[in-house]
């Protein structure tokens, strides 16, 4: 039997040989009542124009820059995104007198509150903020090490303790502001903080949250303000805020020096030659080969957070020294 007298809808039938028929062999098959009615032409359709998209308005003058890596926008000072706030233990202990372990005096709740408020204000500025602490309200490793017959690595080890714990109160002081925080841990201590891992720290950051960083770099023999230099480089930190109860770097104790002098701006290798100590060589070395700056301020005076954020000039500067200005051009 040919393809043509094959009767419609048999197997192997298709509606393509029906089609290549003739008129006549249609009707003589009967093809014609049963073909489907051919589909009209339809001309093509011409493609919809591009939505016109509205030039973007020319940006203010003066109007701050906010990415990484961009300066600062003519007139205005640039907003930081991300900064790591290096908090002293005595910052969260009210200044009290300490025992002989070289501790402070325990935690403040009148200090938690205020220092929270200023972590809240500065969040909202729209920086993401990583804090590392102290645990010198508690204990000083190297002092213990020194006068308790301890072994300066057991030493360590127990102000590390003491940095969790600042860090608990911190966040939950936070949490009560309203601010989300999480806290994470050089060591182990699961059932009250996270892990370090550079990578859920970063998720975190970028969710709003502020990052609580406890425990130092988890090893004996190292200084929190290494923790804070190594932590900065980790999580791409444009500045480091070292808060402290004085309004900058001195060439001498204030306190105990009347005729002391501030510095607005020092270099790293200033700062290690005049023996200011305001961080350790480790933690300076760290900071000049990242070239990360590092701004020293009074944390005390209400809104200085906010203000250091902002990019008002607070404090003391310390960084890599200004590149020399190019040359004038020569007139012909």
């Amino acid at each position: 039997m040919s393809a043509l007298s094959v009767p419609y809808g048999a197997a192997g039938h298709s509606a393509t040989l029906v089609r290549d028929c003739s008129p006549s062999e249609r009707v003589r098959f009967g093809y014609h009542a049963r073909m489907p009615p051919p589909k009209p032409s339809t001309p093509p359709a011409t493609p919809a124009a591009p939505p016109t998209v509205p030039a973007a308005p020319a940006p203010a003058p003066g109007a701050a820059a906010v990415g990484a890596g961009e300066g600062p926008a003519p007139g205005r000072p640039r907003v930081y995104r991300r900064v790591l706030l290096k908090l002293s233990g005595e910052a969260l202990g009210g200044g009290g007198a300490g025992g002989s372990g070289g501790g402070g005096a325990g935690l403040d709740p009148d200090e938690l509150r205020t220092l929270s408020r200023e972590v809240r204000d500065a969040c909202r500025a729209g920086a993401q903020v990583a804090v590392v602490v102290g645990g010198g309200n508690f204990i000083r490793g190297a002092t213990m090490a020194r006068i308790g017959k301890i072994h300066q690595a057991t030493a360590d080890y127990m102000g590390m303790l003491a940095t969790i714990i600042n860090g608990l109160a911190l966040k939950e002081t936070l949490l009560a502001e309203g601010v989300d925080s999480r806290v994470m841990s050089a060591i182990e201590v699961k059932a009250v903080a996270e892990p370090f891992i550079r990578g859920r720290a970063l998720r975190h950051m970028e969710k709003g949250r502020v990052l609580i960083l406890v425990a130092g770099t988890g090893n004996p023999f190292c200084t929190t303000d290494t923790c804070a230099a190594l932590r900065a480089a980790e999580l791409d930190c444009q500045v480091i805020l070292k808060a402290t109860k004085v309004d900058g770097v001195y060439s001498a104790d204030p306190a105990k020096d009347p005729s002391a002098t501030r510095f607005d701006t020092l270099t790293y290798m200033e700062a290690l030659t005049k023996n200011l100590r305001v961080m350790d060589m480790t933690a300076f070395a760290m900071c000049q080969e990242r070239k990360i700056p590092i701004i020293v301020f009074d944390f005390r005076t209400p809104g200085n957070i906010r203000r250091v954020i902002e990019g008002q000039r607070l404090g003391t500067l310390i960084s890599d020294p200004a590149p020399p200005a190019p040359p004038a051009p020569a007139r012909p």
